[in-house]
């Protein structure tokens, strides 16, 4: 056991636990996040609908109506500092008949309780505003402050900005055991047991398992699966706000949206599932697809570039857990954090950094950055910009992913950042090589020896996401992959 005494552990590496990270580096400590995965953000925080949802919908004096509503109106502010994309593209919550139009007075009315700004649109102007709606959509709630948000770079910006300031964070590292001696924590893992005196639950999908050896929770996880389809990019103006369908008792329903890649996203169902359970099958998407056909007409179809599902960590209380034990003083739950989490993040993040600023007395840290290094863009530079950065970096002038145009430049950059792509996933989330039309049939290879290369590794070692997902792992004549 290490003789070092952290101040705070996280465990977990979603968006939460990152942003927590983040807004706990404003102060002076030694802090760690232990992530089980080759990567932060690989689970809920890698699957899910990327919504910055405007808080028109969480019941009034609920801890995710507060943090929905004010995470909604730190996030523009928060992705400009960390150079994540971001949208305000607004919402449209769809109604069909006279029984959806009195819900939607209802969400009015919740709307004007938790301070969002709402207002029914009538069928002509709602035509107006999606002219690919179908003729049924009779009427509209609409929210100009709900957005659209990157949740990969959004989980990646908050951990590289906390590095920046200090944070330190440990990959491919699984919590086994948790236990208390006096004031402190002790946390095990399969790499090594760590000292703490503060100690966050932000483990997502087994924050109720995660406590078995210290606490009996107060809550539990009830996992819950969504699928969804992507689009290719085909056409930017085809569909500009996110559609959803007017809520029913079983939840939000399945929606419509663009990305902030101009991609287009369909789901998510809303089924029980295993925890670990993000596969997907014919009949749910046959179901999207039918439901989907209610809200827009003609959706093109053969621009489907993807399939994919992620599982939500719903608690029983229907609320999120944010709050210190009472059993164990310096233990901090965050947990049940389901949509909209990932609007709430920067909220959260911020609220419980402060609670364990009191909690240690924690003073300010006079060379913290709010901001990270930017995120080279090749598409917003120009041609004669462009022109002259390939002169003095030539690889950047390589182009690797043709489908996203990303460059060998922009890869090598995202290998060598804090909080840096080590895997082919994790270069796939931060800068989309691999993420369009060809999903990697002609990108993949050439990023992997670009992996291989700058972290100085065989080929043969380079994985996909985590370990065991070896990319090359047999020759096309021979044995095993030997170079």
């Amino acid at each position: 056991m290490s003789k070092r005494i952290y101040d705070c552990i996280i465990i977990g590496g979603g968006v939460i636990g990152c942003s927590i990270a983040r807004y706990l580096s404003r102060y002076k400590l030694d802090g760690l996040l232990i992530e089980k995965h080759s990567d932060v953000g690989e689970e809920t925080s890698c699957a899910n609908s990327a919504i910055v949802h405007s808080g028109y919908d969480p019941l009034p004096n609920t801890k995710k109506a507060y943090f929905n509503v004010k995470g909604n109106r730190m996030m523009e502010e928060v992705c400009k500092e960390l150079h994540v994309p971001f949208i305000k593209n607004g919402s449209l919550t769809i109604g069909f008949n006279e029984e959806d139009r009195k819900t939607l007075s209802d969400l009015l009315l919740r709307a004007k309780v938790n301070g969002v700004e709402a207002r029914i649109v009538e069928k002509e102007e709602l035509h107006k505003m999606e002219p690919s709606l179908k003729d049924e959509c009779l009427c509209a709630l609409y929210c100009k402050d709900s957005g659209i948000v990157s949740p990969f770079e959004l989980t990646i910006g908050f951990m590289e900005n906390a590095m920046d300031n200090g944070f330190n964070l440990n990959l491919n590292e699984k919590v086994e055991k948790i236990t208390k001696n006096g004031d402190l924590f002790i946390v095990n893992t399969n790499r090594g047991t760590y000292l703490t005196r503060t100690l966050v639950n932000a483990a997502g999908l087994y924050s109720d398992e995660l406590l078995s050896n210290l606490e009996k929770p107060k809550f539990k996880i009830n996992s819950r699966k969504g699928e969804y389809i992507l689009l290719d990019h085909f056409n930017n103006t085809w569909c500009k706000h996110t559609l959803f369908m007017c809520p029913t008792k079983v939840g939000k329903g399945v929606l419509i949206s663009p990305t902030t890649s101009y991609n287009y996203i369909i789901g998510p169902s809303n089924d029980p599932s295993l925890k670990d359970d993000t596969s997907t099958d014919s009949s749910t998407l046959a179901l999207l697809k039918e439901t989907a056909a209610k809200l827009i007409k003609n959706i093109p179809y053969s621009e489907v570039i993807r399939t994919f599902a992620g599982v939500r960590a719903n608690p029983d209380n229907d609320d999120f857990i944010i709050e210190e034990s009472d059993i164990n003083p310096g233990l901090f739950n965050v947990a049940g954090i389901m949509s909209p989490g990932l609007a709430s993040s920067p909220a959260i993040g911020e609220y419980v950094s402060d609670l364990i600023k009191d909690k240690l007395n924690l003073q300010k840290n006079e060379n913290y950055k709010s901001t990270r290094k930017e995120i080279l863009s090749l598409n917003s530079l120009g041609i004669e910009k462009y022109n002259e950065l390939i002169k003095k970096c030539p690889a950047y002038g390589h182009m690797i992913c043709r489908c996203e145009k990303v460059s060998e430049g922009q890869i090598i950059d995202s290998i060598h950042r804090n909080c840096g792509a080590k895997t082919v996933k994790g270069i796939k989330k931060r800068l989309r090589a691999g993420f369009g039309k060809c999903q990697g049939s002609f990108c993949e290879e050439e990023v992997c020896k670009i992996l291989a290369r700058e972290l100085n590794v065989p080929l043969s070692s380079i994985l996909y996401k985590d370990e065991g997902s070896e990319v090359f792992k047999y020759k096309s004549k021979g044995n095993n992959y030997d170079e």
